[in-house]
């Protein structure tokens, strides 16, 4: 882990960030991967690892620096919260690109997914019959995933935990979406808009001196749901990061060939020219969530005519394999700094 690090390194560490916290909010977009070619996964992964037994003790008898310490904090620190700039900046941002720009968006996220792959590839050499196994169940895995139909709704604060914990997947594991395994989950809007809208309203409420939403049950089911999320996400991230860290201690070819088939698989998601399928009510009506906005069900894939607009996104798919290129300069950049 690197202690001394300059103003550039934690700018754009809180870039980085940012960048986790934007793909994160996409579904069929991994934060992971961000971090995987960006050059901290391992460090990210190691960090969290340290939130432990040991951590807790320290922070309970009151050892605030020696567990800032031994957690990486800085790291973490500058890390989270870009992600959290991101929640509330790039990521409505992205909202309104993806509602004005759909194609062109997911252009450029299908171009950095590939520049990933290579990026992974490039620098793996240890090719054998368990790694070429893992690769293609990572694949399929990836490809299975894409092409499954969404669950239904469930507000069961038991199955709202494991949606927690599945959730973060997309932040410690490279090619797998948390926010489409929310949508596969059938729970994508109950968990990243309806109980974050309630969390919002709440806080205004606060604020203003309002306190009525405490006999508002709804209201109150809402942040329970959103508790229990975030407990879950919690407990995702830290189980995760401890098996993850594992694995990749003992195992790291077939882990790493097995991020590769993941991120290839994946590519099922972001295909670019797809057209959106949204859920319907029994009386023929578009399913609204609460902000009045239409609730995704699934994609529908098709290959496209050679038009200008196709012409454009196939330039936006290289503008985000310049996009990795220029992560992996720097990333390359930094090696010899240090």
């Amino acid at each position: 882990m690197n202690h001394t690090r300059s103003f550039n390194d934690k700018l754009f560490l809180v870039l980085k960030g940012l960048g986790m916290g934007a793909a994160n909010k996409v579904p069929g977009v991994s934060g992971g991967v961000v971090a995987f070619v960006a050059g901290f996964y391992q460090e990210f992964i190691y960090s969290l690892k340290k939130v432990n037994g040991k951590a807790f003790k320290l922070l309970i008898n009151g050892r605030f620096k020696s567990f800032f310490n031994y957690i990486n904090g800085r790291f973490l620190g500058l890390l989270f919260l870009g992600m959290i700039i991101s929640y509330f900046s790039i990521s409505k941002i992205l909202d309104y690109l993806i509602l004005h720009y759909e194609l062109y968006v997911w252009s450029v996220f299908f171009g950095m997914i590939i520049g990933s792959i290579y990026y992974i590839n490039k620098d793996f050499n240890d090719w054998n019959n368990k790694t070429i196994l893992s690769i293609c169940l990572g694949i399929a895995i990836g490809l299975g995933i894409s092409f499954l139909n969404p669950a239904k709704e469930n507000d069961n604060l038991l199955f709202v935990f494991f949606c927690g914990i599945i959730s973060v997947s997309g932040m410690t594991l490279p090619g797998f979406s948390g926010s489409f395994i929310l949508i596969l989950l059938g729970n994508y809007v109950l968990l990243l808009i309806d109980s974050v809208n309630a969390l919002y309203d709440t806080i205004s409420d606060t604020f203003s001196g309002n306190f009525d939403f405490i006999y508002n049950e709804t209201r109150i089911r809402m942040l329970k749901v959103l508790a229990v999320f975030t407990l879950g996400s919690v407990t995702g991230l830290v189980t995760f990061s401890h098996v993850l860290s594992y694995i990749l201690k003992h195992y790291k070819s077939i882990t790493t060939a097995s991020i590769i088939g993941f991120i290839i698989g994946s590519l099922g998601v972001v295909w670019p020219w797809k057209k959106t399928i949204y859920k319907y009510l029994d009386n023929g009506a578009l399913m609204l969530d609460s902000r009045g906005e239409k609730i995704i069900e699934n994609y529908k894939r098709y290959i496209p005519e050679l038009t200008t607009e196709t012409y454009i996104a196939i330039g936006f798919i290289l503008l985000g394999l310049m996009i990795v290129i220029a992560l992996e300069i720097y990333g390359q950049k930094q090696k010899k700094h240090v």
